[in-house]
């Protein structure tokens, strides 16, 4: 199981339906995927916030000047006895989710979704920069949505 800080510096995340509720769940679908799922409970922090932030993170992380949907920063598994083993941080950026949520015919709801799981994924290890890395995360991100009862976002895209 997945413990979820969630750390909303934007308003407008507000628009999302159960919004805390479908975070939890996707964090924890992305989990509940995995091959060989590790053991123990984990901590994950979540930051909803605006393209603004996500420029300055991707400028500062990534050398990127340009805000992104998400990003992902893995934390050393390391933790007291007894606690959650962090697992890092994810942030998201209100205005690019949503465009692209509208431009791609997609609830926004489905896509902040698909955006959560995409970033525990990268947390929990995997990565889309080789051709086969990015058709076995794609391949569980589609699981973890078909727990969430969301259509697979790459076959829809087909």
């Amino acid at each position: 199981m997945i413990a979820l800080e969630i750390e909303a510096e934007d308003p407008r995340w507000d628009a999302v339906p159960d919004r805390d509720g479908l975070l939890r769940r996707a964090a924890d679908a992305a989990l509940a995927v995995l091959p060989d799922p590790p053991d123990g409970d984990f901590a994950v922090t979540l930051l909803l916030a605006d393209d603004a932030a996500l420029r300055e993170l991707n400028g500062a992380w990534r050398g990127k000047d340009a805000p992104t949907n998400v990003l992902s920063f893995p934390s050393p598994p390391m933790a007291p006895p007894g606690e959650p083993v962090p697992l890092g941080d994810v942030a998201l950026a209100y205005e690019t989710v949503a465009r692209e949520a509208s431009q791609e015919g997609k609830t926004l709801a489905d896509h902040v979704a698909h955006l959560v799981v995409h970033g525990v994924l990268h947390l929990l290890g995997h990565d889309h920069v080789e051709e086969a890395e990015a058709e076995e995360m794609e391949r569980l991100e589609a699981l973890a949505l078909a727990r969430l009862g969301i259509a697979d976002p790459y076959r829809a895209a087909a």
